[in-house]
């Protein structure tokens, strides 16, 4: 087994746990302080607070897709053996995005009285309290993309690791940090003075480790026709994403349309508690990207094997989670919401769980799209979905089919989505054909074991429901095995005698 061989089947599972962690403990956090920023800001400053953040989020699209563009850029210049290219590339990169961020910011920054004043209805005391706060927290925008793009050249390093050792503290301080600060300055401007404070320290130690792993000075030879590729590959990327969110989140504003907005409620609470579960596909796809766009080129065996091994890692991950989605989706609802949900969007739920199974496994062939160069067909598949499935979710909804039907068709999309992600990277790239196939009986077994726990689960039986659970879990675990070999195997058994072992930078 080569050298790069081993670097991507004996570091998957320790990027991924990393990765996990990385986005899981701020997760767990922020929802454990909320009530405490809600308590101590009260209703009308917490409103702000989120439109804040929001609009500082929205910053993220002046990343053009660049710092997915350098992950997959970068990794392909190392498995080909042209690593000194790195530093050129970043160069170009961070001055374009930094000009772009910077100009985007300076006109948030002038606009922001207007939107206080007309734009939100913000009582008059809060006026300048307002404006100061959410221009510090422009400040930040820049920082935002900045630290987009650090995280792509070190994601292309496999900094796994070393990026969420710095981001699980600094995460965590985003929180913490506006507590305190409101214990002893009750001002918005103390919160956002907090936060941006968080953003920097991410900067300069996402800095500090990209000009280690560099093999050269980042601007000595600043060409910034180098970032065009960058930016064509990114937009796609950046389009594709778009287009994805599109697609998961349109169906709220269709049952808003065409139904009431208390069905948008029964619908879209579902929807968001199912959506939770991305968390862990994509701290599988942010490790399978660059391993992937590194071996492509000289070890297409191996690529494929990092797509079936991810997609049965993202399945085995969430499969439980569906299956307890799935199964006690009117209970889990009564005990967050109360029972008016409970009855409300249960059923929405229990189809939901189904979908989201396959969205979740879709990102490990998306990911190998991303790797290749070919986003641009994640992008038309997308706007070939769209076409199809709004118009047949509007018209089900016209003709009275309700949110339980419009669930459906949203699972069958995503069902679609996967198989159609398999299928175009198995003909863009032949070596992933056979995985694909590999995956389809383990992605069968586990999507139809979750509807039959789900429809179990709406005929309210109990055992039945539980009995086919396990049934679901042990199919597809059967299946799942026999797509391993036997070395595979051994490693898998490893580390479920010995957990710990997969944050180890040599775990399996």
């Amino acid at each position: 087994m080569s050298t790069e061989q081993a670097e991507g089947r004996g570091r998957l599972a320790s990027h991924v746990a990393w990765n996990a962690a990385g986005r899981g403990l701020p997760l767990l956090l922020a929802l454990a302080l909320t009530p405490a920023l809600v308590a101590l800001m009260g209703i009308e400053r917490w409103g702000l607070f989120t439109l804040a953040l929001a609009m500082v989020g929205v910053f993220g699209v002046f990343d053009l897709g660049v710092g997915q563009a350098l992950t997959r850029t970068i990794a392909e210049r190392i498995g080909a053996g042209r690593g000194e290219e790195a530093p050129g590339l970043v160069g170009a990169a961070l001055a374009c995005l930094v000009g772009i961020s910077a100009l985007a910011a300076a006109l948030a920054w002038a606009g922001i009285p207007l939107l206080v004043e007309r734009g939100l209805r913000v009582p008059p005391a809060l006026h300048t309290e307002a404006v100061a706060a959410m221009r510090i927290l422009v400040v930040a925008a820049p920082l935002v993309v900045v630290n987009a793009a650090l995280w792509g050249v070190l994601a292309a390093y496999q900094r796994f690791r070393a990026m969420n050792l710095v981001n699980m503290p600094v995460s965590a301080f985003y929180y913490i940090g506006p507590v305190l600060t409101l214990l002893v300055w009750d001002s918005l401007v103390g919160v956002m003075l907090a936060l941006v404070a968080c953003r920097l320290a991410m900067t300069i130690a996402y800095w500090i480790m990209m000009v280690r792993a560099l093999p050269g000075p980042v601007f000595a030879d600043l060409r910034l026709r180098r970032v065009v590729p960058l930016l064509k590959l990114g937009g796609w990327m950046t389009f594709a994403g778009l287009l994805t969110q599109a697609l998961t989140y349109a169906d709220r504003f269709l049952i808003g349309a065409l139904v009431s907005l208390t069905a948008v409620a029964f619908y879209a609470t579902p929807l968001d508690l199912v959506m939770r579960a991305w968390i862990l596909p994509v701290a599988v796809a942010q490790a399978l990207l660059p391993a992937m766009a590194r071996a492509y080129l000289s070890q297409p065996g191996e690529t494929a094997d990092l797509l079936r091994r991810g997609a049965l890692a993202i399945a085995a991950l969430v499969l439980p989670a569906c299956l307890v989605l799935a199964g006690a989706a009117w209970l889990l609802l009564k005990l967050w919401l109360g029972v008016e949900f409970a009855d409300g969007g249960a059923l929405v739920l229990r189809v939901l769980a189904v979908g989201v199974f396959f969205s979740c496994v879709a990102f490990a062939p998306a990911a190998l799209l991303d790797a290749i160069g070919r986003p641009d067909a994640t992008a038309r598949f997308a706007l070939a979905q769209a076409v199809v499935f709004l118009p047949l979710t509007a018209l089900a909804l016209w003709l009275g089919g309700g949110i339980a039907l419009a669930a459906g068709i949203w699972a069958l999309r995503c069902a679609v989505d996967c198989a159609g992600k398999l299928v175009i990277a198995g003909r863009l790239f032949p070596a992933a054909g056979d995985a694909g196939r590999v995956l389809a009986l383990p992605l069968a077994a586990g999507g139809i074991g979750t509807a039959a726990v789900a429809l179990a689960g709406h005929m309210g039986a109990a055992w039945p429901t539980a009995a086919r659970g396990a049934l679901a879990l042990a199919g597809f675990a059967a299946f799942a095995l026999r797509s391993l070999s036997a070395e595979e195997r051994r490693r898998l058994l490893h580390l479920l005698r010995h957990p710990r072992a997969a944050l180890r930078p040599g775990a399996a």
